[in-house]
């Protein structure tokens, strides 16, 4: 309940005025930080329209194949993915381990029922545009020198890696 009765700060009105002196000074003080942070907003200027119009930036999808003549399904099932993802995707395709097997000269087809044959999907590929690649030093491992790789496979580089697509990167890992 209210006395009426008003509490002085310790040391009479002397404080008083004191505490108004602050509260002045305080006031000054956010006066002037408002001021400060209403001149320093984002001005909206022509490149901000730019970025919102622009085409998103297009996905691309990795595909690395291990495997090669002893299991064709695990082969032929990333081929596949590949080749329908190429309609709309940057797509490439890596090949390393036993795969490399399957893209040098020579080399025999790989059949699974429900697919069409490895050189089939390869020749898709190819015909479509989608990079290719067989890893240098799993090629020497099994014997084969990268002049010996089929027509469109060519020898990775860590840069073609990176830079087949402008935005993301989904990896399908077989």
């Amino acid at each position: 309940m209210f006395t009426g009765r008003f509490l002085l700060p310790l040391g009479g009105l002397q404080g008083l005025t004191t505490n108004k002196k602050t509260m002045k000074h305080l006031l000054s003080l956010l006066a002037m930080i408002f001021l400060f942070m209403s001149c320093n907003q984002p001005q909206n200027n022509q490149n901000e329209e730019v970025i919102k119009t622009s085409a998103p930036e297009e996905e691309g999808v990795f595909i690395h194949i291990t495997e090669g003549y002893d299991d064709a399904h695990r082969v032929l099932m990333p081929m596949k993915m590949a080749s329908m993802m190429a309609s709309d995707k940057d797509v490439l395709v890596y090949l390393d381990i036993d795969a490399v097997k399957l893209v040098v000269n020579g080399a025999e087809d790989l059949t699974h029922d429900h697919f069409d044959s490895f050189q089939t999907y390869l020749k898709k590929l190819n015909e479509m545009g989608v990079g290719v690649y067989a890893c240098p030093a799993c090629l020497k491992v099994a014997g084969f020198e990268p002049s010996e790789l089929m027509e469109g496979v060519e020898v990775a580089e860590k840069a073609k890696f990176f830079n087949f697509t402008d935005g993301r990167i989904i990896t399908l890992d077989y």
